[in-house]
């Protein structure tokens, strides 16, 4: 059979993407509680918000909301046949908000609209920068935000044409954050959620050694990827890489690291916010995780004692005990993989 004539799809390179281009993702997807038992499977997670429905009732909610990043990583799922199946790396994001929670039963469609692109200098690949939003049935902005992915270029070689580079925030403000509705904090439960420590207790500039690690297995990062959707080749075929091994989706460090934070920010509920995110070396089986966070900002939102914290957590392969992500130089060290920048939802005062 001619290739040409063949109805397989081998995705889009660097070339077939056009600043202002709208794409609408394949196939949308219903969230159920077995989503979030799975998810408490893959990942150390123990946020008391999502873990139990009296505790959630009790914070004026109808039932307790699916984790914020398994939103995240069913909205991020669905854009990778379309964005990143030929992808050599996820570079980073900016700009993610969620504006509305999740509970079991809904389901989630996306969209994404091109809004950058550069191509680099070697000819081989190119940065796709795409906003990308996810909705509810009933047509709710769910979550948004913007990253920027390195792509294959599908013929070697630099074409002559300019970079399209677009304005990206470093960060969110406190009014742009979103309290849900019925959220309510004046009741808040400390025995329950496992500490006393409200956004009160934390100083901008402090830092947290969240202590425990956690030592990658392949089925892990594996069953997590499929549990999302997620097909890029780099996470499943040892053939997509020169080095043969399969790269650790960013999103699992992402979900690993939020996970092991508990051990310090325990009463930080929600995510609602992120600022920035960049994976900043490669992930593998076996590689184990460490994590570490500074407080970055507070903010008082002056509604039914709920605050925000704005945290920069930190993942790295080795026991960081000088919590450094970066030499003197300004450079990443060998040893960190992530640099998240987010924003929480906290209680004011317990």
């Amino acid at each position: 059979m001619n290739l040409s004539d063949s109805n397989s799809n081998l995705g889009r390179f660097f070339e077939d993407y056009a600043v202002g281009d709208i794409i609408a993702h394949a196939t949308p997807r219903t969230l159920t509680e077995a989503d979030a038992s799975l998810y408490i499977s893959i990942y150390p997670t123990r946020f008391a918000l999502q873990s139990s429905a009296e505790f959630a009732r009790n914070c004026g909610l109808k039932d307790r909301p699916l984790d914020d990043l398994i939103v995240f990583h069913t909205v991020f799922g669905k854009t990778v046949p379309d964005i990143s199946i030929n992808a050599v790396a996820n570079l980073g994001y900016a700009e993610g908000k969620f504006s509305n929670m999740v509970f079991s039963g809904e389901t989630l469609s996306v969209t994404s609209e091109i809004i950058g692109l550069k191509q680099n200098s070697n000819g081989k690949t190119g940065i796709v920068y795409v906003k990308t939003k996810g909705q509810n049935s009933s047509g709710e902005t769910i979550l948004e935000y913007k990253r920027w992915v390195m792509v294959k270029k599908r013929v070697v070689g630099v074409e002559d044409t300019p970079s399209n580079l677009p304005h990206l925030k470093t960060s969110l403000n406190g009014s742009e954050l979103n309290i849900p509705e019925q959220l309510d904090f004046t009741k808040y439960d400390t025995i329950a959620a496992g500490s006393k420590k409200s956004f009160n207790d934390y100083q901008v500039g402090e830092l947290i050694d969240h202590i425990d690690g956690n030592t990658i297995c392949e089925a892990d990062h594996l069953f997590a990827t499929r549990l999302w959707q997620n097909n890029s080749k780099v996470h499943f075929d040892i053939n997509a890489r020169e080095d043969r091994k399969r790269l650790i989706y960013g999103g699992h460090i992402i979900s690993l690291v939020r996970a092991l934070s508990f051990n310090g920010l325990e009463n930080a509920q929600l995510i609602v916010g992120i600022n920035g995110g960049t994976h900043a070396n490669p992930v593998f089986a076996e590689d184990t995780i460490y994590c570490w966070s500074e407080v970055l900002d507070k903010r008082d939102l002056n509604v039914r004692n709920i605050a925000a914290l704005r945290l920069k957590s930190v993942g790295a392969k080795e026991k960081n005990h000088n919590m450094k992500e970066k030499s003197d130089d300004g450079k990443y060290l060998p040893t960190t993989v992530l640099d998240f920048d987010y924003w929480v939802l906290i209680p004011k005062e317990l």
